[in-house]
């Protein structure tokens, strides 16, 4: 419940809308309640006594009536319907907004799957609860208690009768409610499971072909599909149980009515419009509890997505701002310092990083070394605070980055990952995402300087080409430049490749370099690669085995000291007879 009233605050920007659809509900219950009055009238002072006139005046009056309480129901299911998809839009903005804030660690907790399940899926339940608490959940209550008074004085020892009755309808919703919420939380799980394959069998559709493995991701996905049709069914199931139960005691008690308030009738201790009027009152008291038995999935499906909603939105996101965090100035030559530095993913989990002493001197080219999983992304995501260092310190200009504003540290830092990101949209638009005004000449020169303009130029529509979703319709490598000409035109303190010249041959790889140095001129350049040609030239070489340093100097440095870096040099260039010459792999692209 408590969730449902922090959901609630969602609604609260609406409540003159909410209270209005509520007072037009109260009015539509009012006219539905005067209709079976108007009946008794027509009956008992209309039909038995011949009174035409009666008859007449009063079916104008209820046609009157009923036409008033559908307009009245109208403008109540419109407003109803405004305020729920305001209310659906306004959670979907809050939770996208929240998500942007998480850090790596909350996004590689949540999942993909997850998080579109609770925008969707979760956000639609709760804007079916708003709309239903607006219309019929408040609507069969209302009418439940003014057909019970009614009830009462038209009758009291019929109602007295009904009583019993009505207790135990009720105690049939209340005994099947508590069971309807973890069913469907169940449910919203399955879902989620069932949102991340098809998230991951659309993302990898190409690598599941090359591997022929396309069996085996319908096996996995029938699987989770089955087990979230048990679940939806298991809620069938109890809904097929509790509404035959509830029709039988409506049943059960119009045979008690008529046969009851029969018998009075014939004993003259009641009227026939008396108990056409109960009748109707019964029925009105009684259809509300089986329309509240239906609107139950829709209510603990509600509660079910509130919380799950609510794990999002309570989520405090790993990385952010401390209360007296200082701007990072621009123009700061962005020193960075690594001190006794430690890093894991998560609490138990194997430490990725130990005790990295690293210093980063303004203006140099630094490149990362070591076989995979030595730890080399995790210990440039550090920098920009993706992650933050588990022990130890990251400094920029002798600063802690914990300590800096976020959005000032990351305006100085660009840095194009390992899996490159691309939107859809058109290659101008990709380029100059992180510098929305830049010209046209500094869109191109960026491009240039990331050996992209070529291709880019030579496509039919050039710059305006659109790229489709993930960049499908471009190469690894036409994807690795655009997402270099993205990050150099922010014209960053410091740049991050993180292995990002992977899909380009040496040649180019070389071009990019050479561009790169002119453009970065007293810039910092981080380098994350695996083949000597990448990081040969670079002033300083950090290699990392196991999470360690193993060693750290330039390549003429490291090859006479052995070791690790050695061992890498001699597996890649073990046909290069001057080891030394760091010109035998020129980043110009000439080959051993």
């Amino acid at each position: 419940m408590r969730k449902l009233l922090q959901f609630s605050s969602f609604v609260r920007p609406y409540w003159r809308r909410s209270v209005a659809a509520l007072l037009l509900l109260a009015a539509t219950v009012a006219t539905d309640l005067w209709i079976p009055r108007l009946t008794q009238r027509i009956i008992d002072a209309g039909i038995r006594r011949g009174e035409q006139q009666v008859v007449i005046s009063t079916g104008i009056l209820m046609l009157a009536i009923s036409i008033l309480g559908t307009g009245f129901a109208v403008c109540n299911n419109v407003l109803s319907v405004r305020v729920g998809e305001s209310v659906a839009r306004d959670l979907r903005n809050a939770l996208f907004r929240r998500i942007q804030l998480f850090s790596a660690g909350n996004l590689d907790r949540l999942g993909t799957g997850q998080l579109m399940t609770r925008l969707a899926s979760d956000t639609a339940a709760l804007q079916r609860l708003t709309q239903v608490s607006l219309r019929i959940g408040t609507r069969a209550p209302l009418l439940m208690i003014g057909s019970l008074v009614l009830m009462i004085r038209t009758s009291p020892s019929l109602a007295l009768a009904m009583l019993p009755l009505l207790l135990l309808t009720s105690a049939v919703i209340v005994l099947f409610v508590p069971k309807m919420e973890p069913v469907f939380r169940a449910v919203q799980l399955r879902l989620d499971r069932l949102n991340t394959i098809i998230q991951e069998n659309i993302a990898g559709v190409r690598l599941i072909r090359s591997f022929v493995r396309a069996d085996r991701e319908e096996a996995r996905f029938d699987l989770a599909n089955s087990l979230f049709t048990d679940e939806t069914s298991r809620v069938m199931r109890l809904m097929a149980t509790m509404t035959p139960l509830l029709s039988a005691c409506v049943n059960v008690g119009m045979v008690a009515v008529i046969w009851v308030g029969g018998l009075q009738v014939i004993s003259g201790s009641m009227t026939l419009g008396q108990i056409v009027a109960f009748t109707n009152y019964l029925l009105t008291t009684m259809t509300p509890l089986i329309m509240m038995s239906s609107l139950t999935n829709v209510w603990a499906n509600g509660i079910a997505s509130s919380r799950r909603i609510a794990e999002v939105l309570d989520a405090v996101p790993e990385v952010c701002d401390a209360p007296d965090a200082v701007e990072l100035q621009e123009g700061s030559p962005c020193r960075i310092v690594f001190e006794k530095v430690s890093f894991r993913y998560g609490p138990g989990s194997e430490p990725v990083l130990e005790d990295i002493d690293l210093a980063i001197e303004p203006g140099s080219v630094v490149a990362v070394l070591g076989a995979t999983g030595s730890g080399k992304t995790s210990l440039v995501d550090l920098v920009p605070r993706l992650y933050d260092a588990t022990s130890g310190r990251v400094t920029v200009d002798g600063t802690d980055v914990k300590d800096l504003r976020l959005a000032s540290l990351r305006r100085r830092i660009s840095m194009v990952p390992q899996e490159t990101v691309l939107f859809s949209g058109s290659i101008r638009d990709n380029i100059r995402f992180g510098s929305p005004g830049a010209s046209e000449e500094e869109i191109v020169g960026a491009a240039q300087a990331a050996c992209a303009a070529d291709f880019i130029e030579a496509l039919p529509m050039g710059y305006d080409t659109h790229v489709e979703e993930r960049g499908v319709n471009l190469s690894g490598g036409q994807k690795q430049r655009i997402a270099i000409a993205r990050a150099i035109l922010t014209r960053p303190a410091v740049l991050i490749l993180d292995d990002s010249t992977s899909s380009v041959d040496i040649a180019t790889e070389g071009s990019i370099h050479d561009a790169l140095r002119r453009l970065m001129r007293g810039r910092t350049i981080l380098l994350v690669a695996q083949r000597m040609s990448t990081v040969i030239g670079a002033d300083r070489i950090v290699v990392l085995e196991e999470g360690r340093m193993a060693g750290t100097g330039t390549h003429a440095e490291l090859l006479a000291a052995g070791g690790v870096y050695r061992e890498i040099v001699e597996s890649q260039l073990g046909g290069v007879e001057d080891l030394h010459d760091p010109s035998a792999v020129a980043l110009d692209g000439g080959a051993p």
